[in-house]
């Protein structure tokens, strides 16, 4: 039976970051709608001969649905096209209602999306992760089946920690979650789903290839890049876990499989 994934952020590459190592263990039994707020016209150019200023949002539109063909999961893309930087000045009700609407179509049992520190404190991020938390509490309220579980794709204080060493035994100096746009860790015990999607290490690395634009990992020792992706890390959001209730090693462990005949 065909599971469904709604996953909401904020620019193209964010939800390649994100999921795309979990839907690559389903790519077989699982539907992903990606909602994108933005197309990320805002982003880098790291070759000129790839895009323009002008073409960069069509272009990184493009390389999204290409990250997703190499992760193999049938998946059906909702661009909003909001301005890439300018989602604060988007009115909220706007913003939930087309999320919501598009959640209601889709009827997932799971939706991801960003937490409140939206990974890098991106204020994009943080918008689109809130809208996106409303969204879903307004669609379940009115859902007879879906929308069995919230998640927040975030990174572990710990992972956090461990690249810091790592970055510094290479003489390099590790992120600072204080600055703009550098990754923010959240505390262990929050999390409830831990993936482990190393055997899809290279669908993953291809698929965030297919960001040419971005120049993805480009900053990162090339023998760091398992680590940086083998795992996928989620805060359950909804609904609420105890800390002693175990963590989950796949996103839909403990769902209920769906009857929609």
């Amino acid at each position: 039976m065909t599971r469904r994934v709604a996953a909401v952020f904020a620019h193209p590459d964010d939800d390649t970051y994100s999921i795309a190592g979990s839907m690559a263990l389903h790519r077989d039994d699982a539907e992903v709608l990606v909602i994108l707020a933005t197309s990320g016209e805002a982003g880098q150019i790291a070759d000129p001969s790839l895009a323009t200023p002008e073409n960069l949002a069509e272009v990184r539109e493009a390389e999204d649905r290409a990250s997703w063909r190499e992760v193999g999961a049938p998946v059906v893309h909702h661009f909003l096209r909001y301005p890439d930087g300018g989602l604060a000045s988007v009115p909220r009700e706007e913003l939930v209602g087309r999320i919501e609407a598009l959640l209601r179509d889709a009827d997932p049992e799971l939706v991801v999306t960003f937490g409140p520190e939206g990974v890098t404190g991106h204020e994009d991020h943080v918008r689109v992760g809130g809208a996106a938390t409303e969204a879903f509490h307004r669609a379940r309220s009115a859902d007879g089946w879906g929308f069995a579980r919230l998640l927040y794709a975030s990174i572990p204080q710990s992972t956090m920690e461990r690249w810091g060493e790592l970055l510094r035994e290479r003489g390099m100096e590790p992120p600072d979650p204080t600055q703009p746009f550098q990754p923010r860790g959240v505390p262990d015990e929050r999390f409830g789903v831990r993936v482990d999607c190393s055997s899809q290490y290279e669908r993953k690395l291809e698929a965030l290839r297919r960001h040419r634009t971005q120049g993805e990992m480009q900053d990162v020792p090339f023998d760091l890049w398992p680590t940086l992706l083998g795992e996928e890390d989620f805060v359950q959001a909804w609904p609420e876990r105890s800390p002693a209730d175990p963590v989950l090693r796949d996103v839909f462990e403990g769902l209920p499989v769906p009857d929609r005949r």
